[in-house]
């Protein structure tokens, strides 16, 4: 199965579009979930993780104890590119001292991944680019000392 025996999904408590068939809203972890299985991954190797998380930080911690309480040894997130600087730190960060081998892999560009060469000429890419600077920003003033 591609680069990784399991997939985690965890919680972000977003949800997506109106689903006519669900005649609902579903949350993105059933939208990636659905997305996943179209792809042909198997639904007994996506695992969710339902604890909300509402920034990188706490995403990071749920995953550390996913690994912990699982005995995971290695883990690969996958991110956007833009995001990958803050979310390449605070996983060092978190699991620092865990032995846990870690990894870090960029989604290609597209509806919600801004090109790196061309952001600035699109509003999804100030929406997206210049904020993750600012978080960055605090992310290492508030992780610092952790």
């Amino acid at each position: 199965m591609g680069r990784a025996h399991r997939i985690v999904l965890t919680n972000d408590n977003n949800k997506g579009g109106w689903s006519a068939v669900e005649e609902r809203n579903p949350f993105f972890y059933e939208l990636a979930t659905a997305e996943l299985v179209r792809l042909g991954v198997p639904k007994d190797r996506i695992d969710i993780e339902f604890e909300p998380v509402d920034s990188t930080y706490t995403e990071v911690k749920v995953l550390r104890r996913y690994s912990e309480s699982n005995g995971l040894k290695s883990l690969l997130v996958v991110t956007s590119a833009y995001h990958s600087r803050r979310a390449w730190w605070t996983l060092r960060k978190v699991f620092e001292g865990s032995g846990t081998s870690l990894g870090i892999e960029s989604v290609p560009p597209g509806s919600q991944t801004p090109n790196p060469a061309t952001w600035w000429i699109h509003i999804a890419g100030w929406n997206a680019v210049p904020p993750e600077f600012l978080k960055i920003a605090y992310y290492w003033i508030s992780l610092h000392d952790c």
